[in-house]
C-alpha cells in the first residue's frame, strides 16, 4: 500500500499513520516508539495535559511552594558551579519579573534545548534560595501561535528524544492529529447505541475525540475525559462480564448436602467462628448447592481465618465423593497448608497428601496413582499439581491461595483436570474495591473483614537506627521470656547482591554481639531448599530465637509463639508487602510488636511509614498502596496485562467503574455471546483489543 497516494483512499482509523499529510518514514518510525501505527493509534494517544490561562501564573504572583506554570521567554542559560557541583541555569522572563530554573542532573542532554528568546512553559514548584526558582521543572517548548492568553486550552502530548529529532514536540503532533480529523472528515464511529449514550450522559465518540485533542473549553474536555474512561472501564468490565457468563453456562455437580464431616470438624474447633466468617461459609454453601460451579474468592486479612472457611467447604466436597486440590504459589506456604488441612482432615479420616516439586519421583508415583483411583481426598501442592501426569478420579472443587501470583492459564489448566469443578480462591492482600471489580470481576467476592477475638492488634512503631539499642534491649527481653522474633532485611532484584550482604552482615553482627546469648537462624531464597526448611522447622520448634531473614518470609510463616518483627529499611518496602511482613507475628495469645527501622526520608516513604503506624486494617493500607503504586505495580506481577487504560485511574473512578460494571453485566444478560446487530460494534472493538483473552469466554 505504501508509495500511493493517500488522497485516493478513504481514511479511517486502521490507515497507517505513513498516509497521513506530514508523516514521512522517519516520523513514522518516532511515532511507532510511541505504539502509533495507525490513525486511530494517533487519536488514541491522548495529551499527558493542558494548559490555560486559569493554570498560567505571572512570576509576580508566585510564592514559595506554589506548585505553578509560567509561560515566558528565555532569557539566558548556561552551565554553573557551585560547591565543585555544576548545573544548568535557565533564567525565564515575562512581563512581570523572571525566575531562576536549575538542573543538576542530565546536564549534558538538557543544555542544548533552549535557545534565547524561546517561548516556554515551566511546570515545578517555587522554592526561595538566594532567589525565587524552580529545580528540575518539566518544561514544553512553545510557539508564537500557541494562544496562551485567550483562554484557549493547548493539549500538550508526550515526546520523546527521537520524536523532538523529526519535528514531532507537542505543536508537530497537534498538527498530524488535526490533519487525521480532517482525513476522517470528522466522522468516528460509536461503539453505544445512540440511546445508552444519552441515559448515561455520554458525548459521542467523535466528539469525545475531538474535545480530548481540540477542547472547546473546560467542560467540553470534562466531559470527553469521563467519556474515554467509561470506555476503557467499560471493556474491561465486559471482558469480566464474559468470563463470568462462560462459568454461569457451564453445568457443575452439585453439593447440596452437608455429608458426614463437615459438623464433625466443626464440633472439633476450639475457638468460634466470627460473624463475617459464618456469612461467607453461607455464601459457598448457596455456591455448592447451584447447577453452574462456584467461582469465588475470599478476601481476608492475615489471620482472619480464611483456611478453616475454606477446610469446612472442601469437607462438604470431600462428603459429596469429590476431590479437593489447594494450590498455593509457593513450597513454604503449601508445607504450610498441609500442616492445617491435615490436622483437620486425621480427625475426620480424610486421605490428605502433599505435592511439591521437589517431592523425588519414587514419592511422586503412590501420589498420582491414589488421585487417580480416588482414594487421596485432598492434595494440597504447588504448581506441580498442574502437571501432564496428574489426573484425579473426580476433581470437584479447587482452592487456589493468593491467585494473583498464578497466571490465569495456571488456574485454566487445574480446572481442566476435572469436570467444570467448584472454584474457591483465596488471598491475604486485600484489595481495593475498584480494583477487585476489574482484576476479579468474574467472580463473586466474599470478604472476612473481621478479626477472631483472640487476635490481639499488633503495637507497630516507626524508629531511626540511632533507637537501635533500646530496640536489641526490647527483643532481648522478649527472648528471655520465651518468645521468638524475626529481623528483615529488604531483597530487592535491582541490588540483590548489596541487599544479601547486609542481611548476612546483619545476621553475623547480632549473632556475634547484642544476641550472642541466643539461638539464630538465617534464611534467604538463594539458599538451597533443604537449608531453608531446616531453619524453618528449627524454628517452628522454638530452637531459634531469632530468625534473621529476607522477604522470602513474607507469605506461609505460622509461629504462633513470635511476638517481634523488625524491619530494616523499611522505606524500600511497599505498604502491602509490609503489612504482610507484619502478619508473621501476634498469630498467638501474646502481644505483638512490629518495629519499622527507618534509614532514609522522603515525602513518600514517611507517609507510607505513617499510615503503618495508624492502621492494622489491610483493606486501609491497600487503599493507600494503589493511590501510591497504581494499579500495574499493585500485584507485582505481569499477568494483568489486560488492564490497558490510558486514562483510567482506579482510585478515583469509582463511580465509572460501578457504571460501566452494570451495562457490562446487563449487556452480557441480555446478549451473552454479542450475537444481537446493535452489539456489532462493541463486539469488534473488543475482539480488536481483548482478542489475547478470548479463549477464557465464549464469544471467540
Amino acid at each position: 500500500m505504501t508509495g500511493h497516494n493517500s488522497s485516493q483512499y478513504e481514511t479511517t482509523l486502521t490507515t497507517e499513520i505513513t498516509y497521513l499529510k506530514g508523516v514521512g518514514p522517519h516520523r513514522a518510525e518516532a511515532l511507532n516508539e510511541l505504539g502509533v501505527k495507525t490513525v486511530g493509534d494517533l487519536l488514541y494517544n491522548f495529551p499527558r495535559r493542558y494548559l490555560d490561562r486559569t493554570t498560567v501564573k505571572q512570576i509576580s504572583e508566585l510564592r514559595v511552594g506554589d506548585e505553578a506554570v509560567v509561560v515566558g521567554k528565555v532569557k539566558s542559560h548556561s552551565v554553573k558551579s557551585a560547591r565543585k557541583r555544576k548545573f544548568f541555569n535557565l533564567v525565564i522572563m515575562d512581563a512581570s519579573g523572571q525566575i531562576n530554573c536549575v538542573w543538576f542532573r542530565g546536564i549534558s542532554w538538557i543544555s542544548d534545548k533552549f535557545v534565547v528568546g524561546d517561548s516556554i512553559a515551566i511546570f515545578g514548584k517555587v522554592e526561595f534560595y538566594n532567589g525565587f526558582k524552580m529545580v528540575h521543572p518539566e518544561f514544553d517548548l512553545l510557539y508564537e501561535e500557541d494562544p496562551i492568553n485567550t483562554g484557549k486550552i493547548i493539549p500538550l502530548y508526550p515526546s520523546t528524544a527521537r520524536l523532538k529529532s523529526v519535528g514531532l514536540d507537542s505543536r508537530g503532533i497537534r498538527k498530524i492529529v488535526l490533519t487525521a480529523f480532517e482525513n476522517l472528515h470528522y466522522n468516528i464511529q460509536d461503539f453505544y447505541p445512540k440511546s445508552t449514550r444519552s441515559e448515561d450522559g455520554l458525548t459521542p465518540l467523535h466528539e469525545a475525540m475531538m474535545n480530548i485533542h481540540e477542547p472547546k473549553d473546560e467542560r467540553a474536555l470534562k466531559n470527553a475525559i469521563f467519556r474515554l474512561k467509561f470506555d476503557e472501564h467499560f471493556f474491561l468490565q465486559l471482558l469480566m462480564a464474559l468470563r463470568r457468563q462462560t462459568v454461569i453456562e457451564r453445568k457443575g455437580t452439585s453439593y447440596i448436602q452437608v455429608g458426614p464431616y463437615t459438623k464433625r470438624i466443626y464440633d472439633s474447633l476450639e475457638y468460634e467462628l466470627t460473624g463475617a466468617q459464618i456469612r461467607v461459609l453461607k455464601e459457598i454453601r448457596q455456591d455448592l448447592a447451584s447447577a453452574s460451579p462456584m467461582n469465588r474468592l475470599i478476601q481476608g486479612d492475615v489471620g482472619s481465618g480464611k483456611t478453616i472457611v475454606a477446610m469446612l467447604a472442601a469437607s462438604i466436597v470431600i462428603g459429596g465423593e469429590g476431590q479437593v486440590a489447594v494450590m498455593a504459589p509457593t513450597e513454604i506456604l503449601a508445607e504450610q497448608h498441609y500442616r492445617s488441612f491435615k490436622a483437620w482432615c486425621n480427625q475426620v479420616k480424610i486421605v490428605c497428601t502433599l505435592l511439591t516439586g521437589s517431592k523425588s519421583k519414587k514419592d511422586r508415583v503412590p501420589i498420582y496413582s491414589g488421585l487417580k483411583e480416588g482414594s487421596i481426598q485432598l492434595v494440597v501442592g504447588t504448581h506441580a499439581l498442574i502437571q501432564e501426569n496428574v489426573e484425579f478420579k473426580n476433581l470437584g472443587m479447587i482452592i487456589v491461595d493468593e491467585q494473583h501470583r498464578f497466571g490465569v492459564d495456571h488456574r485454566k489448566r487445574l480446572i481442566e483436570k476435572g469436570l467444570n469443578p467448584q472454584v474457591l480462591a483465596m488471598t491475604a492482600t486485600p484489595i481495593p474495591r475498584t480494583l477487585a471489580f476489574t482484576i476479579h470481576g468474574d467472580m463473586e467476592i466474599s470478604i472476612i473483614d473481621e478479626l477472631p477475638k483472640s487476635r490481639i492488634p499488633i503495637i507497630t512503631k516507626v524508629v531511626e537506627p540511632l533507637r537501635m539499642e533500646r530496640v536489641y534491649a526490647f527483643i532481648r527481653k522478649e527472648m528471655e521470656a520465651g518468645r521468638q522474633c524475626f529481623v528483615v532485611y529488604p531483597l530487592i532484584e535491582e541490588s540483590e547482591k548489596m541487599d544479601l550482604k547486609a542481611a548476612e552482615t546483619g545476621f553475623e553482627q547480632l549473632r556475634d554481639g547484642e544476641f550472642s546469648d541466643f539461638k539464630l537462624g538465617h534464611i534467604h531464597g538463594r539458599m538451597k531448599k533443604d537449608e531453608r526448611d531446616s531453619q524453618m522447622k528449627a524454628m517452628a520448634r522454638n530452637e531459634i530465637q531469632c530468625l534473621i531473614a529476607t522477604t522470602v518470609i513474607e507469605v506461609g510463616i505460622d509461629i504462633p509463639n513470635a511476638t517481634v518483627i523488625v524491619i530494616e529499611n523499611a522505606e524500600r518496602f511497599g505498604l502491602t508487602q509490609l503489612h504482610q511482613l507484619r502478619g508473621r507475628i501476634g498469630r498467638g495469645k501474646d502481644q505483638g510488636y512490629c518495629v519499622l527501622v527507618q534509614h532514609k526520608h522522603s515525602p513518600d516513604s514517611d507517609h507510607r511509614l505513617k499510615v503503618m503506624e495508624s492502621t492494622s486494617n489491610g483493606f486501609k493500607i491497600s487503599d493507600e498502596d494503589l493511590k501510591l503504586r497504581g494499579p500495574g505495580e499493585f500485584f507485582g506481577t505481569r499477568q494483568h496485562g489486560y488492564i490497558r487504560s490510558k486514562l483510567a485511574n482506579f482510585v478515583e473512578d469509582g463511580p465509572i467503574i460501578r457504571l460501566a460494571r452494570s451495562r457490562a453485566l446487563q449487556l452480557v444478560s441480555e446478549d451473552p455471546h454479542l450475537q444481537k446487530s446493535g452489539h456489532k460494534a462493541i463486539r469488534t472493538q473488543f475482539i480488536k483489543h481483548y482478542q489475547h483473552m478470548l479463549e477464557f469466554t465464549n464469544i471467540s
